[in-house]
């Protein structure tokens, strides 16, 4: 096998410049580090990761902590995340919490305190301050998208601002009875989402002089079967049925879509439908959303990691960074008739 001295005499550089530039180091000008990139190439010398973490107390890898991973917004974040870190040479460890409180505690006191990871994104998970203590103490940098998390560089979504936007498109469209299908209560958990989004939509209705009734709430489980359901109790109602429904997420709109369709009503003739999310379905049905960009929020994320593993070398952001929502209007929404 070619070793790292064939590198350094081909380059015409110490064994130690070649080890600092093929590692990603900032302290190594473009120039040499061409020349480096070049010399390895020619000999076909590929970087030993047991080495390269001996050498550098790095392991060039990333923890990423997700609450679900088969929910479209939550895989969109860790893709984003995973091909950003794929371009600067890092690998991805994915941990997956759908089970619940007890693999968390494992997660944060066992598995990312074993050095496996050089940094921990946590997606969509308000970090409780004996978890952040435990990475801070181990110099693990950190960065939370979702919400803001004392103590720790974030990437936020303002929910009541994202929901107020969508309940004033229905009204600027002159719908006055507006349902919200919301989350349950078993989903009301780290940053209150669910609650958030519902306190957006009251805002939303209170401004425009609307008193929100609790008939127009119908709680569901974000997945398109569960506003599917939600929306048949709404739309299936023979007095005070809705003429716009805005949910909080788009496959429970899509679910929306699919249930006014069974009932024999069409959208959005007989109602209008909005989301949050802007999922891949969104365009194909034709849905009314919020755009939320979760592929550019795990950019981002990645981004502010490799601001604090490379001091210097990326730009610098400020200890919470709001992230864009942007609404998008497709055939889902219309005047009421």
């Amino acid at each position: 096998m070619v070793g790292i001295d064939e590198v350094a005499r081909l380059a015409g550089v110490s064994t130690a410049t070649v080890s600092r530039a093929l590692s990603g180091s900032a302290h190594v000008s473009p120039a040499t580090r061409v020349k480096v990139e070049a010399a390895a190439g020619e000999l076909g010398y590929v970087v030993s990761s047991t080495a390269s973490s001996l050498a550098s107390g790095r392991m060039k890898n990333i923890g990423v902590v997700v609450p679900f991973l088969n929910r479209w917004f939550f895989s969109s974040v860790v893709e984003g995340a995973q091909q950003t870190l794929l371009r600067n040479g890092y690998d991805l460890t994915l941990y997956n919490l759908t089970g619940g409180g007890e693999e968390r505690r494992s997660v944060f006191e066992h598995f990312l305190l074993r050095q496996r990871v050089d940094a921990v994104i946590a997606i969509s998970l308000e970090l409780t301050e004996n978890e952040v203590a435990r990475l801070h103490a181990l110099g693990k940098p950190l960065v939370g998208v979702g919400g803001p998390i004392p103590g720790v560089r974030t990437l936020t979504i303002d929910d009541v601002a994202v929901a107020r936007l969508a309940t004033e498109h229905l009204l600027a469209l002159g719908h006055t009875r507006i349902a919200h299908i919301g989350g349950n209560k078993a989903l009301d958990l780290d940053f209150h989402l669910p609650t958030n989004r519902r306190i957006g939509y009251e805002y939303a209705l209170t401004e425009a002089g609307i008193d929100p009734s609790p008939e127009l709430f119908q709680p569901a489980d974000f997945t398109m079967p569960g506003g599917y359901q939600a929306a048949k109790q709404l739309l299936g109602r023979a007095h005070n049925r809705p003429t716009a429904i805005f949910a909080a997420s788009d496959e429970m709109a899509i679910g929306c879509i699919l249930a006014a369709r069974d009932l024999g009503m069409v959208v959005p003739r007989d109602v209008s439908v909005i989301g949050i999310d802007d999922h891949e379905l969104a365009e194909f049905f034709g849905l009314s959303t919020i755009a939320q960009f979760p592929k550019g929020q795990g950019e981002a994320a990645v981004g502010i990691l490799l601001d604090q593993l490379h001091p210097g070398k990326h730009d610098q952001a400020g200890l919470n960074t709001p992230m864009p929502f942007e609404l998008i209007v497709r055939s889902s929404t219309a005047r009421p008739q």
